[in-house]
């Protein structure tokens, strides 16, 4: 049983790859599961997913959200898949009121996408945790969605876990199915990335497009790796990282980890 909601509640990065991740029994799905079991429950969930990008930063303040199936070609039972989680239009209120370099609209009409409800529906199935979904500015640069976080930061001493989902390494377009050995490039960067996370080096994060060719191999289009630095923002001083689901795949890195305790 998970223990009362602390001062903070940890904040989460997740690694959420593939969306067959929400309906099959594997590693990654079995990951999420278990940490969720081990942290506190939160009262909602802030979660920033690759897969929303707006012109300027929005919030979902929809009652009852619907599940986004933002996606083609894989089998109907996840194109049917619902995640009836509840909104917390509270929540969405109380980012608008926090964020102070952008000004966060309200959006009563989009839902849950599945960088979001594949990993909330193995990590809390009973869909009875409050889920509000906040976008990326794909006007913005990397440095304005770690700001994002830290104006962010105080909700976690309401016990809103903030989470982010994205991949360290994204590069679907050199991505090979089947079984296959990760790229060396891939292991390197998602190896840096970690290194610099646990050393707290995150100013070095922000720049990341000045970590040389490996950083545009991985990284070639930006959104999958801001939600990192959204969660990197959020991070308490002396919080370690604890990370896990730590596989690379061909060219998508599934690497997650935990802020906890200082």
């Amino acid at each position: 049983m998970a223990a009362q909601t602390p001062t903070r509640m940890p904040a989460l990065f997740v690694g959420h790859g593939n969306p067959m991740n929400a309906i099959e029994d594997n590693a990654f799905h079995r990951a999420w599961r278990d940490v969720a079991r081990r942290i506190p429950k939160p009262q909602s969930v802030l979660c920033i997913s690759a897969h929303w990008e707006t012109d300027g930063v929005r919030a979902t303040a929809a009652e009852k959200p619907e599940t986004i199936h933002d996606f083609y070609g894989f089998p109907r039972e996840l194109s049917e898949f619902v995640y009836p989680a509840p909104g917390a239009p509270t929540l969405a209120r109380d980012v608008r009121s926090l964020v102070r370099s952008a000004r966060v609209e309200l959006d009563t009409q989009r839902g849950l996408d599945h960088g979001c409800w594949s990993v909330l529906c193995a990590m809390y199935p009973d869909a009875e945790v409050p889920v509000v979904q906040l976008s990326l500015d794909a006007t913005q640069l990397p440095r304005f969605h770690y700001r994002l976080g830290q104006e962010l930061a105080p909700l976690r001493e309401r016990g809103v876990l903030i989470l982010g989902s994205g991949d360290i390494v994204h590069n679907l377009r050199l991505f090979r199915f089947g079984p296959s050995a990760p790229f060396d490039w891939a292991l390197r960067f998602n190896d840096e990335v970690k290194r610099r996370i646990a050393s707290g080096d995150h100013a070095s994060l922000v720049a990341y497009e000045d970590l040389g060719p490996d950083a545009e191999l991985a990284a070639p289009t930006p959104e999958h790796y801001l939600p990192l630095l959204c969660v990197l923002g959020v991070r308490g001083e002396g919080e370690r990282a604890e990370f896990f689901a730590d596989e690379v795949s061909s060219s998508v890195s599934m690497t997650s980890f935990l802020l906890a305790g200082n």
